[in-house]
C-alpha cells in the first residue's frame, strides 16, 4: 500500500496535524486483555477529539507480541473505530523486530485496515545506516511508514542526521515521530527531512513528551544550501495524550490557531512547563521512566478508564513517591484534567 492510496481525509487530517494518543493496553487482575476496557479507551480518545490512534506501540507494551495480543489488540481498535464514530481517524500500527517480522507485522496492520506503520529500530542496535536504510525500505514497500525516533532511556538507539535524510527519501514515509527527548537529536531528525526535500510529504510529529507545546509552537528554520528552510511539528503522537486527551485536543487547536496568527501568547509559553511538570509524575522521571506506562495507566485508573495498572511484566509498577507525584500535578494542574468529561462519559464507554 502506497500513501497516495490512502483516503484523502485521512491524509489531509495525518498532514495538517492533530492529536494521536499512543493506545495503553487494558488487562485484568490475572494480566489478560480486558475487551471492555480496551474498547472504552478507543471510545474515550474518539470522543475527545483525537485525529487517530497508534496501536501496537511502546505504550501498547511491545511484550503484546511475545503474550499473542499484537493481532487481537490492534483488530479491537480499528473495529471499535469504525463502529465508534464515522470521523476520520488515522490508525497507526507499531512495527518491530528484525527485517521479516515488522514484514509480517505490517502485512497483518494493513489486513486490518491500518493506514501506517511506526517503525521501532530499537532491535537494530549496531546497524550501520546502510543497514538500518534498507530495512526501512523493505517494510515501506508494504505500508507507508511512520518514522520513529525513540529515546535510549527506553531501548531506542541515536540516529544521526544522515540517517533521516536518508529515510525521509522513502518514497512511501508519511511522517516521522519525534521522540529522543533531546534538542539536539531532534533537531537531527529536521535537518534531515530538510536535507532530503521532503518537508511536503513528511510530516513531523512530536513524541517529546518533555516538550509538547513548544515543539508544536516553535518553527525550525535550517539551511539547505543557499536557501533557509523552515519546517512546523504539526501534531503529537504522544504516550502523554493517553490522559488527559479531551484537554489535549484543546491544547493542540490553540496552538494551532496562535501559529496560523504568528504569535506566541504568554499563557501558552507557560503551558509548557505545567505540561512536563504532570509529565515528570506521568512518566516517572525521577527513576528514569521506569513506570511511564504505570503512570498513564494511574492516571486512567483513577478516572475509571482501567481497572488497575496491570502491565504484562509484573515488575511493571509504579515507582516509590510516583503515586504521591501524579497526586501532587493532578492537585496543582487539575484545570489540565479531563476528568469532568470522562465522569460525562465513562458509562456510555464501558457499555
Amino acid at each position: 500500500m502506497h500513501w497516495t492510496e490512502l483516503p484523502a481525509e485521512v491524509l489531509a487530517l495525518l498532514r495538517g496535524g492533530t492529536v494521536i494518543p499512543a493506545h495503553p493496553l487494558a488487562l485484568d487482575a490475572q494480566r489478560r486483555l480486558d475487551p471492555v476496557h480496551q474498547r472504552a479507551l478507543t471510545r474515550y480518545y474518539l470522543d475527545a477529539g483525537a485525529g487517530g490512534l497508534a496501536v501496537g506501540v511502546h505504550s501498547t507494551q511491545f511484550a503484546i507480541r511475545e503474550a499473542g495480543l499484537y493481532e487481537p489488540v490492534l483488530a479491537l481498535a480499528a473495529q471499535t473505530a469504525r463502529e465508534w464514530t464515522d470521523r476520520p481517524a488515522v490508525l497507526i500500527a507499531g512495527l518491530c523486530g528484525p527485517t521479516a517480522q515488522a514484514l509480517r507485522e505490517a502485512d497483518i496492520a494493513r489486513g486490518l485496515g491500518y493506514h501506517a506503520g511506526m517503525l521501532s529500530l530499537a532491535v537494530m542496535k549496531g546497524a550501520t545506516v546502510d543497514e538500518l536504510v534498507a530495512h526501512c525500505a523493505a517494510v515501506a514497500a508494504r505500508i507507508p511508514l511512520v518514522g520513529f525516533y525513540l529515546q535510549t532511556a527506553v531501548g531506542g538507539i541515536v540516529l544521526p542526521a544522515a540517517f533521516w535524510q536518508r529515510f525521509a527519501e522513502i518514497d512511501n514515509v508519511v511522517a516521522i515521530k519525534m521522540a529522543p527527548f533531546d534538542r539536539y537529536r531532534t533537531l537531527d531528525v529536521v535537518r534531515g527531512v530538510a536535507a532530503a526535500r521532503a518537508e511536503q510529504r513528511v510530516t513531523l510529529y512530536t513524541g517529546n513528551d518533555d516538550h509538547i507545546v513548544l515543539d508544536l509552537l516553535a518553527p525550525y528554520s535550517v539551511r539547505r544550501g543557499d536557501e533557509e528552510v523552515t519546517l512546523r511539528i504539526r501534531g503529537g503522537l504522544l504516550g502523554h495524550w493517553s490522559v488527559w486527551t479531551h484537554s489535549a485536543v484543546q491544547q493542540l487547536q490553540r496552538i494551532h490557531a496562535a501559529v496560523e496568527a504568528g504569535r506566541a501568547e504568554a499563557d501558552l509559553l507557560a503551558l509548557d512547563a505545567r505540561v512536563t511538570d504532570c509529565n515528570s509524575a506521568f512518566f516517572d522521571v525521577a527513576h528514569g521512566f521506569a513506570g511511564c506506562i504505570p503512570g498513564c495507566h494511574e492516571v486512567l485508573r483513577r478516572q475509571g478508564l482501567l481497572r488497575g495498572i496491570w502491565c504484562l511484566d509484573p515488575a511493571e509498577t509504579l515507582s516509590p513517591g510516583q503515586a504521591e507525584e501524579i497526586d501532587r500535578v493532578c492537585r496543582e494542574h487539575a484545570d489540565l484534567s479531563d476528568d469532568a468529561f470522562v465522569a460525562r462519559n465513562l458509562a456510555r464507554w464501558l457499555a
